[in-house]
This record gives structure tokens, sequence and C-alpha cells, in this order.
């Protein structure tokens, strides 16, 4: 009988449970994502960028002046990378 992990990620050569709560600001905090256009494009640039480097985003959430996601990735990527990835190209 195996015990699996509830969630957890099952690959052939890894078990992952990994969650990311990443949160950045807009420059000087200006409010810039003023209205749902501009909030659901950064939506998109965020989710292809995702989808190009095996990053799962389970929630965003695009507020006038920051973004919250919280991703999860297989642990052969680094975190620095996801992140570099993500802020370079929605920059």
């Amino acid at each position: 009988m195996t015990n699996k992990i509830k969630d957890a990620i099952y690959t052939k050569r890894y078990v992952y449970n990994l969650h990311f709560h990443l949160i950045w600001c807009t420059k000087y905090r200006n409010k810039t994502f003023t209205n749902e256009k501009l909030s659901n494009e950064m939506k998109d640039i965020l989710q292809r960028v995702a989808d190009d480097n095996e990053i799962v985003i389970e929630k965003m959430e695009v507020m006038p002046d920051h973004v919250h996601m919280l991703i999860s990735f297989p642990p052969r990527k680094s975190a620095v990378d996801v992140i570099k990835a993500l802020k370079g190209r929605s920059a």
C-alpha cells in the first residue's frame, strides 16, 4: 500500500508540491492597472509567460498598483529563473 501525498505532483523522478506566493509592485506604486482592459492584458501576458516556462498559475490578482500570484513549477527550475521570466516579460 502506497501513501500518496494529497495535491502532490508525481513524475517519473520526483514528487513535489511547491507553491510560491509572489507579490510585486509597480514603480513608485503608481496606479497603473486602473481599468479592466489593462488588468486583463497583464493577466494574458503573465499566462503566456507561464505557459512557455512550465509554470502553473493557481491564482492571480492584478491590483491597481501591484500583482499577486500563487504559482507552482517543477523543482528542476530555479525560483530565480521563474521570477526573472515573469517579471522580465511583463515589464
